[in-house]
């Protein structure tokens, strides 16, 4: 039936992506002027934005901007303060375990320029990292796609080390440091299949949050729907790009021809709408039953689920597979993407069989503690003693020998 595209990488990509990776790592700042010309057009002296120009920005911004991002702000602190998870302690009287959770040291926002502004991808990436304590959150950005609306998210987010600098290039220079950028830990954020390569090749020197394929949108839909909806719901998701996925499935065949109609009706209406038609070729409307387009659902698991039931509560009972549910006929993908205070920063090509979105716990690492008495280790002993020779790790039971002693 329907089909998403998986996240792949051409070869040249890859290669090209690896040159890069490797000339930043050795020429530094020399390395990151030269792509920074090459691709962007752009002669770069200092890469770090001064800090006064996030004010200005800020300070000349419509203010109607500003109360949105900072209600977005607001309810993001509000969600992902309850992500935090609690520390672990378990006491025996003579063997205690702890486990505690730490934030990494410091953090890289990579933020997409171009043709758009993405001040909401600050606020989701940043807003997260600071509830869990990070305490250096870096940003980079293209100088060519730098917008005012990127530096109010900025500010209001606490986001004052903002080098603008795109690419690959960025990841590299995020990774290894240059003469004037520090490495960081974990590098996070969307981009180009440039930046998306250039992670996967990086991730075991630093974190990442993912490698994000192609946003995806799949709408199950039951008679109670309401076609013109699910139409505009499909297009919101494919006017991001040219691969963007966006698939419905609904129950009849003249529920499907009255959805491709407003389709095209909203198409033609679209700023973007080369792209969104372009996107809509990867995706489409389906007719299934309910059951079939459950079933269809889990095994795409895609990004984001909306299920345009009468019964959204028992449906989602179902759901396997989804990097995000938007349950009923009021709640469309949109609202999760700005200002619901969730993340809309999620896993993509499938991937959310095994991962998860972007949340408070992506900064956090957590640390196990052990802590025995010598009555603890002897009551032990004899187990730890006999599996560790069993392996043949005869040294293992040396070194609890030597405490019962």
């Amino acid at each position: 039936m329907a089909t998403t595209k998986n996240f792949s990488v051409d070869r040249e990509t890859e290669q090209a992506v690896r040159s890069i990776l490797e000339q930043v790592a050795n020429d530094g700042d020399a390395a990151v002027r030269r792509y920074t010309s090459e691709f962007d057009r752009v002669d770069l002296t200092d890469f770090r934005l001064d800090e006064t120009k996030i004010q200005e920005a800020f300070d000349q911004a419509d203010p109607n901007l500003v109360d949105s991002l900072k209600l977005m702000a607001t309810r993001l602190v509000e969600w992902h303060e309850q992500e935090l998870p609690s520390d672990i302690e378990l006491v025996e009287a003579d063997v205690t375990r702890r486990q505690r959770f730490v934030p990494v040291d410091s953090v890289g926002i990579y933020v997409p320029g171009g043709a758009a502004s993405y001040p909401s991808t600050v606020l989701m990436n940043a807003i997260p990292a600071k509830v869990a304590g990070v305490e250096r959150v870096v940003m980079v950005t293209p100088v060519t796609g730098l917008s005012m609306e990127v530096l109010v998210a900025a500010k209001i987010a606490g986001v004052t080390e903002i080098y603008t600098i795109g690419g690959a290039q960025a990841v590299a220079a995020l990774t290894f440091g240059t003469e004037s950028i520090q490495a960081v830990d974990l590098i996070v954020g969307p981009g180009n299949r440039f930046v998306a390569e250039a992670k996967r090749q990086v991730y075991g020197i630093v974190g990442i949050d993912s490698v994000a394929g192609p946003s995806e949108v799949v709408v199950i839909a039951d008679e109670t729907a309401h076609p013109d909806r699910i139409a505009a719901d499909l297009l919101a998701q494919a006017e991001h790009d040219r691969d963007a996925v966006a698939i419905a499935f609904v129950p009849t065949e003249a529920m499907k021809a009255d959805v491709d109609a407003n389709i095209e009706r909203r198409l033609q209406q679209l700023p973007r709408q080369e792209i969104a038609r372009r996107a809509m070729e990867n995706g489409g409307v389906f007719v299934a039953s309910l059951d079939d387009a459950i079933e269809e659902a889990n095994r795409l698991a895609a990004e984001h689920l909306e299920l345009a039931v009468a019964n959204p509560q028992e449906v989602v009972k179902l759901i396997r597979h989804a990097g995000m549910i938007f349950l009923g006929h009021e709640t469309p993908e949109t609202l999760g993407d700005y200002v619901a205070g969730t993340n809309h920063v999620l896993p993509t090509s499938g991937t959310a069989r095994f991962a998860s979105g972007l949340s408070a716990r992506t900064f956090l690492r957590h640390q196990t503690m052990l802590e025995a008495t010598r009555e603890g280790v002897a009551r032990l002993a004899n187990a730890a003693k006999t599996v560790a020779r069993v392996e043949g790790l005869e040294a293992h039971a040396q070194a609890i020998e030597v405490r019962e002693n």
